[in-house]
């Protein structure tokens, strides 16, 4: 009786990955239908947990169409912008990238996600897990795969303060999910120099201050100004007040401000 409860549970399994797959794939795809079909799959796997097979094995096809489940849940919690539901899906397929390496042929989007997986770390200043991460992950995929080197030069630019190398870098990402997660980190680095710029400045242009965020119009520079509850003075410029700040012990922050300026001057030659 376990084992044909067992028999249905896969095939419904299966059947509801064929159709998360095939709207996956199509062009203009329903992210809320994809969201809900990941929704039954998960509450179908959670079944086949407590229906035990003969010898309590699980099966290949088991394996492999949770593994893609959650690889397609991984991209479209990207789509959506939802960085906890990724880190999720991510922490769960390491589970089928490591143990059940014997078992499952590798995944051809294995190293996308762990590249991806690592560039999320980045985004949230999380340096010293990427590189534990990092350190989990066979030494020629860091130095010959494309989904690896692209965060590991990222890390690189970050440790070098060479941020215009990371802005240009959002034109070149192996893969379209990368995107999101180069504007994540340019946002956290925006906020450290931000920082840098009210301790260094008493006032500074709009126009100034944008260039050495990235801010690529106006309209960006007044919304990010906003945000930091900065505003323009009679004069034209922002002034900032030292009292809401406070710089923290060490950080040059006139250097790094003048740093970012030069940037900016270099960023304007290239474009």
């Amino acid at each position: 009786m376990a084992g044909r409860a067992r028999e249905q549970a896969v095939r419904a399994v299966v059947q509801a990955y064929e159709e998360l797959k095939k709207e996956w794939g199509k062009k203009n795809r329903n992210l809320q239908t994809c969201g809900k079909y990941l929704a039954d799959i998960k509450v179908e796997l959670t079944k086949l947990q407590f229906l035990p097979s003969m010898g309590n094995k699980v099966s290949k096809e088991e394996l492999l169409v949770a593994r893609n489940t959650l690889e397609i849940g991984a991209l479209w919690s990207i789509a959506n912008k939802d960085i906890p539901s990724f880190e999720r899906y991510v922490a769960m397929l390491k589970i089928y990238y490591m143990d059940y390496r014997e078992q499952l042929a590798e995944s051809p989007y294995m190293y996308e996600l762990l590249g991806l997986d690592l560039l999320c770390l980045l985004a949230q200043n999380k340096v010293g897990e990427f590189h534990t991460t990092l350190e989990h992950l066979p030494a020629p995929a860091i130095t010959d795969n494309v989904y690896i080197r692209h965060p590991v030069a990222m890390e690189q630019y970050l440790m070098e303060g060479a941020y215009n190398k990371i802005y240009l870098a959002k034109g070149e990402v192996p893969a379209e999910g990368y995107k999101f997660f180069i504007e994540e980190l340019l946002s956290t680095i925006r906020e450290d120099i931000a920082d840098c710029v009210e301790n260094a400045y008493d006032r500074i242009r709009p126009e100034d201050i944008g260039k050495m965020l990235y801010l690529s119009n106006t309209k960006e520079i007044l919304k990010y100004c906003e945000t930091r509850s900065w505003q323009v003075g009679p004069d034209g410029y922002l002034h900032f007040k030292k009292e809401v700040r406070k710089s923290d012990d060490g950080i040059p922050s006139r250097e790094l401000a003048h740093q970012m300026i030069n940037y900016a001057r270099e960023m304007e030659q290239i474009v």
